[in-house]
C-alpha cells in the first residue's frame, strides 16, 4: 500500500495537566469504544513524561488504514499517518473534527466543576455586577436563541402603533417604527456597551483568567459552603496581593489566599492565563485599516464575540471571557478579524436597511394582498433576508482569511465554538440550515471553505465570491 505524508495538528486545551490522562481515557471511551469494529491496535504509553494514546482506523475491507497518535500536553499533539487511502484529506479532516469535538466534550464535563475568576486590572478593582436580565439577554444572543428579542420587538411594535393611533397618525406608524429602530442602530455600540462588564483600553489591555478544576471529592463541599459573595472575596484578595501591586498572579499566592479562606487547593489543578486583548484588536484593526473599536468584555462562559456600530468610527467589539478561555491567541486573532470585517463593511447598517425596505414594502405595497398570501410571503421574505445575511457572514470569514492570512486558525476556532452544531449538522437536513432563520451558513460549509483556501489573498471581490459560494453551497445540498 502507498504510504502518504504524515498529517499533524495541535489543539490548545483549557484543562490542567492533572486531567491529561483522563482526557485520553475519555477519547478512548467516547470515540473508540462505541465504534470498536472500526479500530485496531489500541495502546497507550508514556515517554518523557507525556502520555500517548495510539490506535488504527480501518478502512472498508482493509483497503486502507490510518495510524493515529494523540499525545497529551498543552497543546495536545495529534499525528495521523494514512496508508493506501484514495482520498485522504476529506477523511483526515473528518477525523480531526471528531477528535476536536471529543476534546471539547471532555472540557465541557470538566467545566461543570471548574471555578473561574477573571480580572481587568485598573487603578481600582473593577466591581462585579450581579446576574441580571441584561446577562440573560446577552447569553441568549450569543447562544443563538433570539426568541426573547423577537418578543421584545413585537411588544415594541405594538407600543409604536398604539402611540400612533393616539396621535391619530396610524398610517405613519410603520415609518415611526423604522425610524426608532434606526436610532437604535445608530447607538448600538453604546447599547451593547452597557451589556458588557469591563472595558479594555490601552491603559488596561490585559484580561487575566484563573481556572481551578475542583476535585470531585471537594466539589460538593465548596458548592454548599462558598456562595458567590464569598468567592468574590477570594477573588478580591488574590487581586490585592498580585495585580494591584503590579505583580503577576502566581500559584503560591493563589494557594495561600484559598487556604486563608479554608480551601486547600491542588497546584496541578490550577491554570492562569493572560490575554492582551487590546493588542490583538489593535493589530487586527491596523490590518483592516480602521480605527481601533471600543472593546468590551462580557464575563460569561459562553464562547463568542460580536461587533456592532453604524460605522468603523463608532464601533464596538464585544468578547466573552468564555472565548478567551477556550481559544488560543491565534484563534482569538482570527475571530476578531471576522468581527472587524463586519465593522469595516458596516454590516449592521446594511442589514437594517435591507430589513426596513422589506418591511415598508410589505406594509405599504402588499398589505391589500396579505390576506391571500401573507403567511407564504412572510416566510419567503424572512428566508430570503436570512439567506442574504449569510453572504455577509461568509464575506467576514473570507476577509479575515485574506487580511490576516489565518484561515485554518478561524476554522479551528469555529470547530471549538460550534462543535455541538457541527454534530447536529451531521444528522440533520442541511438544506434547512441554509434556508432557516439563521444568519450564518452551515458551520461545516464555513470550515470546509476556510480549509480549502490555498491563496485567499488573490480574491478581488470577497462579497461577490461569498455570494457565489453560498449559492453553490445551497445548490450542492439540493443536488443541483
Amino acid at each position: 500500500m502507498e504510504v502518504l505524508e504524515e498529517f499533524t495538528f495541535r489543539v490548545q486545551t483549557e484543562v490542567s495537566s492533572s486531567y491529561y490522562s483522563d482526557l485520553l481515557l475519555f477519547i478512548y471511551q467516547k470515540y473508540i469504544v462505541p465504534f470498536y469494529h472500526s479500530f485496531a491496535n489500541v495502546r497507550r504509553w508514556i515517554l518523557n513524561g507525556r502520555e500517548t494514546l495510539a490506535f488504527t482506523l480501518l478502512g472498508p475491507q482493509g483497503s486502507w488504514y490510518i495510524d493515529i497518535e494523540v499525545t497529551s500536553g498543552n497543546p495536545i499533539e495529534i499525528k495521523m499517518r494514512p496508508v493506501g487511502i484514495p482520498s485522504p484529506y476529506k477523511t483526515l479532516s473528518r477525523i480531526k473534527e471528531d477528535l476536536i469535538t471529543t476534546i471539547q466534550m471532555f472540557e465541557d464535563e470538566v467545566r461543570k466543576t471548574t471555578l473561574y475568576f477573571a480580572w481587568i486590572p485598573e487603578k481600582s478593582l473593577v466591581s462585579e455586577k450581579p446576574l441580571t436580565r441584561r446577562k440573560k439577554i446577552l447569553s441568549q444572543i450569543f447562544t443563538g436563541n433570539m426568541l426573547l428579542l423577537f418578543v421584545i420587538f413585537i411588544a415594541f411594535s405594538y407600543f409604536i402603533f398604539a402611540l400612533a393611533e393616539m396621535l391619530n397618525m396610524l398610517e405613519y406608524a410603520p415609518i415611526f417604527l423604522v425610524l426608532s429602530q434606526f436610532i437604535l442602530v445608530l447607538f448600538s455600540d453604546k447599547i451593547i456597551m452597557q451589556m458588557g462588564d469591563w472595558s479594555i483600553t490601552a491603559d488596561s489591555p490585559n484580561v487575566y483568567i484563573l481556572q481551578y478544576h475542583i476535585p470531585p471529592e471537594d466539589f460538593e463541599f465548596i458548592r454548599q459552603n462558598y456562595p458567590r459573595e464569598r468567592l468574590l472575596k477570594i477573588k478580591k484578595d488574590i487581586y490585592e496581593r498580585t495585580l494591584a501591586l503590579g505583580r503577576p498572579i502566581d500559584i503560591q499566592t493563589v494557594q495561600e489566599v484559598f487556604l486563608n479562606h479554608g480551601i486547600n487547593i491542588r497546584s496541578e489543578n490550577l491554570l492562569v492565563k493572560s490575554v492582551n486583548l487590546y493588542q490583538i484588536v489593535k493589530e487586527v484593526a491596523k490590518r483592516f485599516n480602521i480605527p481601533i473599536p471600543k472593546i468590551r468584555i462580557a464575563n460569561i462562559i459562553v464562547p463568542n464575540a460580536a461587533a456592532t456600530g453604524p460605522s468603523p468610527r463608532f464601533s464596538l467589539v464585544l468578547v466573552t471571557t468564555g472565548l478567551l478561555i477556550q481559544l488560543d491567541e491565534e484563534e482569538i486573532f482570527a475571530v476578531i478579524g471576522h468581527e472587524i470585517s463586519h465593522v469595516k463593511g458596516r454590516d449592521p447598517l446594511a442589514l437594517f436597511i435591507l430589513t426596513s425596505i422589506e418591511y415598508l414594502f410589505r406594509v405599504y405595497i402588499l398589505l391589500p394582498f396579505i390576506f391571500f398570501f401573507g403567511f407564504i410571503y412572510f416566510i419567503f421574505a424572512l428566508s430570503l433576508i436570512y439567506f442574504i445575511a449569510k453572504f455577509f457572514e461568509a464575506r467576514a470569514d473570507l476577509e479575515s482569511a485574506i487580511v490576516l492570512g489565518k484561515p485554518n486558525a478561524l476554522a479551528d476556532a469555529l470547530r471549538k465554538i460550534g462543535y455541538r452544531r457541527l454534530w447536529m449538522e451531521r444528522t440533520s437536513n442541511r438544506i434547512g440550515r441554509w434556508l432557516g432563520m439563521d444568519p450564518h451558513p452551515p458551520l461545516s460549509f464555513r470550515i470546509e471553505r476556510l480549509e480549502s483556501m490555498s491563496e485567499p489573498w488573490r480574491i478581488k471581490h470577497p462579497f461577490i465570491q461569498s455570494m457565489k459560494d453560498c449559492i453553490n453551497g445551497l445548490l450542492r445540498e439540493i443536488g443541483i
